[in-house]
């Protein structure tokens, strides 16, 4: 799940959505992750803030926004579309939604996609 930046509100709602449903991805076979641009070391003090615990919290830092370029979400602003991308075990994109900059994701719509409802 793709997130401009760190330290903003709709991104915190975001990724503590998927820590509480991290178990319901899970049991889907799935590994839920939160990108974004930001370092590391940003990355982490950021989900100790927001009590993301379990929650993979990984950083598109350098080169700058490489890998959301390759998604083609990376805007010219610097930072990453807000994003859900459901990639299968030999790394297809399966499915993948842009949402709106200030829009929180319906990780229930993310749910059923990844269950094949």
């Amino acid at each position: 799940s793709w997130h401009p930046l760190a330290f903003t509100k709709v991104c915190a709602r975001q990724m503590q959505a998927l820590e509480k449903n991290y178990k319901a991805f899970e049991n889907l076979g799935t590994v839920p992750a939160g990108l974004s641009v930001d370092t590391v070391p940003s990355k982490h003090a950021w989900a100790r803030a927001i009590g993301v615990k379990k929650l993979r919290m990984l950083s598109d830092f350098w080169p700058h926004g490489a890998v959301a370029r390759k998604y083609g979400i990376f805007r010219r602003e610097g930072f990453s579309e807000r994003a859900n991308i459901l990639v299968d075990e030999k790394g297809r994109v399966v499915w993948a939604k842009v949402y709106l900059i200030k829009e929180l994701p319906d990780l229930g719509e993310v749910l059923r996609v990844a269950s094949g409802a």
